[in-house]
């Protein structure tokens, strides 16, 4: 009986890959944000842990100046992760749409993106990698949606074409 708990352990835990679980000794150095002023914008943010022990994710979206969006990424050591399909990250939104992006090298310049929906309460959101699709700049490319080998950079991305306050608090985000 021991040895089939044992086994039934392993295979739990190389079902899940745990990317981030934030609490209040995480470290955030390797969170940074880059906001809309890179192009001449007006957005501005900030991630925090507050005292709960959750990531926060906010500050204001502005369109001055062409602007319009506002980031945290996420850079870290390479990932395989060809054992998993989908990223499940337990977070509480404020009602808005926000982006999930993947990165599979660091330097590539475009992103695999899928948009989620917040509704205000605790959530866990699923975003199946097949469903996330490959974007540079907002623009969709025709090079295939992300097929889940290797990761070096995850991001959150707010910009729905309007001036607005935002704030998304993160828990975990997992692969399984």
């Amino acid at each position: 009986m021991k040895l089939s708990t044992l086994f039934l352990t392993l295979i739990i835990l190389q079902t899940t890959m745990t990317i981030f679980d934030f609490n209040t000794k995480s470290n955030i150095t390797n969170w940074q944000i880059v906001n809309d002023v890179v192009m001449g914008g007006k957005s501005n943010s900030d991630f925090t842990i507050n005292k709960d022990g959750f990531g926060v994710f906010k500050g204001k979206v502005s369109l001055e100046n062409n602007g319009g969006f506002a980031m945290v990424q996420y850079h870290f050591d390479t990932k395989k992760v060809n054992d998993f399909t989908k990223a499940c990250i337990t977070l509480k939104g404020d009602g808005k749409t926000y982006q999930f992006r993947i990165k599979t090298h660091n330097s590539d310049r475009h992103s695999y993106i899928a948009s989620f929906d917040t509704s205000g309460e605790w959530q866990t959101i699923e975003i199946p990698f097949n469903t996330m699709q490959p974007a540079f700049r907002g623009r969709k490319l025709d090079i295939g949606n992300y097929q889940g080998q290797q990761m070096e950079m995850i991001a959150f991305l707010i910009g729905n074409k309007k001036e607005e306050a935002f704030e998304l608090q993160i828990d975990t985000i997992e692969l399984k």
